[in-house]
Parts: C-alpha cells; sequence; structure tokens
C-alpha cells in the first residue's frame, strides 16, 4: 500500500515567513531613511578627517620610499589585479623606472582625487610626471545646497562615481611612437559589446592615461589600496597571487626584469 501525505515544513518556517512580510509604515520609513543618512554623514566626515590626518605620515613614507629602489614598482605589482593589467613584460620594464607615486585628493569631494606617477629618465616616453585626473563634476541639484557645520552636503550624501566623476585622458611624449606601448599593445573594444560591457583586451597599463575610460577602475584600485597600503603590498603581506607566467606576454621575453622583489610573508594559519 502507498501512503501519501502533505510535506510538513521545517519548523520555525511560518514564523521566518511573518518576519519577511514586516508592514512598515510610511513614518517609521522615513525614519530609517534620515538616520541612514545621519549614518552616511558621519561616516563621510570620518572618512574625511582620516584622509587628513593621515597626510603627514603618507608624506613620511613618501621620503623613505624614493630612497628605496624598486619600491612603488613592487609594492603595485604586488596587487593582484594592478599586476593583471600590466602583464606585458615592457610594460613591466617602464614602470621600473617609476621613483614616486602621490594622490591628490579633490578639497570639495575627497572621493575624486588626480594620480602622479613620477619616473626617472628612461628610453620609453619623455615624460617624468605621468598623471590621470578624475574630475568632480557637481550635480545640477549641487548649486542649491547649503552644507552643514562640517561642509558637507545633501548632493555628498548622495555621491555616485559613475555620474559625479569625470576621468582625463593625457597623450604621452613616446620617444619612439612607433614602438609606444599604448600602440603595441592596445586596448581593444570588441564592435559588437553593449556599451556598459568591459574592453576584450586591456592592453598596455599605459592606456589607463592615455585613454579617457577607466572601465576596470584602476583608478580605485591605486588610490584607494595600493597607495593607501603601499608598504604592505611592498613587503608582499596583502595583495594576491602573481600571475603564472604562461600569463604573460611571451614577445617581450628578451629583457629581464630585476625589481628586487621582497619575499613574501605569509600570515600565520591558524
Amino acid at each position: 500500500m502507498v501512503v501519501t501525505g502533505t510535506k510538513r515544513g521545517s519548523p520555525g518556517a511560518d514564523v521566518e515567513k511573518s518576519f519577511m512580510n514586516v508592514d512598515l509604515s510610511d513614518e517609521d520609513a522615513q525614519k530609517l531613511q534620515a538616520i541612514q543618512k545621519d549614518i552616511a554623514r558621519i561616516e563621510l566626515l570620518l572618512e574625511r578627517r582620516a584622509q587628513q590626518t593621515l597626510i603627514p605620515a603618507f608624506e613620511k613614507r613618501r621620503i623613505v620610499a624614493k630612497s628605496i629602489s624598486g619600491f612603488w614598482p613592487v609594492a603595485l605589482l604586488n596587487h593582484g589585479m594592478f599586476a593583471i593589467h600590466a602583464q606585458h613584460n615592457t610594460d613591466r620594464l617602464a614602470l621600473t623606472y617609476l621613483e614616486d607615486l602621490w594622490v591628490v585628493r579633490d578639497p570639495q569631494e575627497s572621493r575624486a582625487f588626480t594620480i602622479e606617477f613620477y619616473f626617472k629618465e628612461n628610453p620609453y616616453f619623455s615624460d617624468s610626471v605621468l598623471k590621470k585626473e578624475f574630475k568632480y563634476v557637481p550635480p545640477p541639484a549641487a548649486a542649491q545646497d547649503k552644507p552643514d557645520a562640517d561642509g558637507i552636503t545633501e548632493s555628498m550624501l548622495e555621491f555616485s562615481w559613475e555620474r559625479d566623476v569625470v576621468p582625463s585622458a593625457s597623450k604621452i611624449s613616446w620617444k619612439d611612437p612607433e614602438n609606444a606601448l599604448t600602440k603595441l599593445h592596445p586596448r581593444v573594444i570588441d564592435e559588437e559589446a553593449e556599451p556598459d560591457e568591459l574592453p576584450a583586451e586591456s592592453g598596455s597599463f599605459f592606456n589607463f592615461f592615455e585613454i579617457a575610460s577607466d572601465p576596470f577602475d584602476i583608478g580605485m584600485l591605486i588610490a584607494n589600496e595600493v597607495f593607501a597600503e603601499a608598504i604592505d603590498y611592498f613587503l608582499g603581506n596583502i595583495g594576491g597571487d602573481e600571475l603564472d607566467s604562461d600569463e604573460e606576454d611571451s614577445d617581450d621575453d628578451a629583457e629581464e626584469i630585476d625589481l628586487e622583489k621582497p619575499k613574501n610573508k605569509r600570515q600565520k594559519q591558524t
């Protein structure tokens, strides 16, 4: 005889379902939104104060880092995602001439910034400084904003990177235009791709400077991760795994790169 019946729900299933159907009044919703804005305001204020407080320490680090050969190339390439976008040997060779890296925050909107790469004399380009600005462009509603006692406005609380920040492009003065790294390894866009789709190939890292758009968010990666934690990235305490050798461009293997990379310090496993 086959016995059939209804399947019993797991204990507490009805209670859980009732919690998922909470009736939220308009008044309570407005109270929660107001508190959320207060939290966002405090978080933004703390972020700004932290950035200002860190500047003297970053300036001290800047002096010491300049005296250490390969500090910034190693710190950058120890970041797993950055290494993917600087995978060509020619890019890495050019980066060995990088002696300083600095980030200047926008005084009006600290989440916007300019990245500055300082290079020694090198065989690739004549520029001593390569810059990329991520310029803050206030939305129209910001014209009516009145800042509070801490200088924070409503528009700042509704900040959108995609909407309010416009990246710039700057031409690199290549010493041999025919062998410009951005020409040898261009960024490849699929003609059939959607407007918001990532490029098929990122090409040379130096496309970051010569092309305004930053679809891979390299700017935020450098400013908010590598620059902020440069010592840990240099020492290999954080950053991710290295690219496998077979993922690198095999066409540029004629020259070797010696960045005098410190040995990675692995965290103790518990």
